[in-house]
């Protein structure tokens, strides 16, 4: 099967072509066999109704003033999933990590296609008004973004150790029929001793795009600077 319409491709060419179109159709079913597993995985434990801290919804209304929220409020809707990304910044994180700034850029622009499935919020442990602040620097203006810094819920799900260092994380939470808010899943980018730091790379579309080309990802590192 032909991929374009273009004339000069050698047999040699061709035929690794169709050899890599055979080898992702492979990948795209068992990325579908892994999204059914993902689907079907039992609730898991109740949690704790963490509180957070937010500031009004208009990102440059300032950052007062500053509310108590729950998660279970999160969720905005019955029959609505909660998704949280983990935002390494806070603690022992001085600086907000580049990497997850990145991720988030784009969360930013896609947020109100995920949020007529369910619902999205950004989570770190610094204190409201940096994080608000990095938020105006970015320009996330489409995100419910909520302070984690007086509360466990980092260390809980995983995505800070006891002193203090952060790591990127996504979690999902859901809620049973009694209204208690489940933990569904969370992902780590480390995912065993040789898997470092790809855990969630499908969250982001920058390195799917770097690696269809020949240089692919290599070693590159997202900057503050864009």
């Amino acid at each position: 099967m032909r991929q374009t319409n273009l004339t000069g491709e050698t047999a040699e060419y061709v035929h690794a072509r169709e050899e890599l179109r055979q080898a992702e159709m492979e990948l795209m079913r068992h990325r579908e066999r892994v999204a059914d597993l993902r689907r079907r995985l039992p609730l898991g434990p109740v949690v704790d109704d963490y509180v957070f801290e937010e500031g009004p919804a208009d990102l440059h209304a300032g950052d007062e003033p500053v509310r108590e929220v729950r998660l279970g409020e999160l969720f905005t809707g019955p029959d609505r999933d909660l998704v949280v990304y983990h935002l390494m910044y806070g603690k022992a994180q001085t600086e907000p990590c580049p990497m997850c700034t990145m991720w988030i850029d784009g969360f930013n622009g896609i947020a109100h296609h995920v949020e007529q499935n369910a619902d999205l919020a950004i989570v770190a442990a610094a204190d409201l008004p940096a994080l608000r602040e990095h938020a105006r620097n970015r320009g996330w203006t489409n995100l419910r973004l909520l302070s984690a810094a007086k509360s466990t819920f980092k260390r809980d799900l995983g995505s800070e150790d006891d002193e203090g260092n952060q790591d990127s994380t996504v979690s999902v939470f859901t809620r049973d029929g009694g209204g208690e808010v489940r933990h569904f899943y969370s992902a780590h980018p480390r995912m065993s001793e040789e898997v470092d730091e790809r855990g969630i790379d499908l969250l982001s579309p920058v390195w799917h795009i770097l690696d269809l080309t020949p240089r692919g990802r290599g070693d590159w590192y997202a900057s503050l600077d864009y």
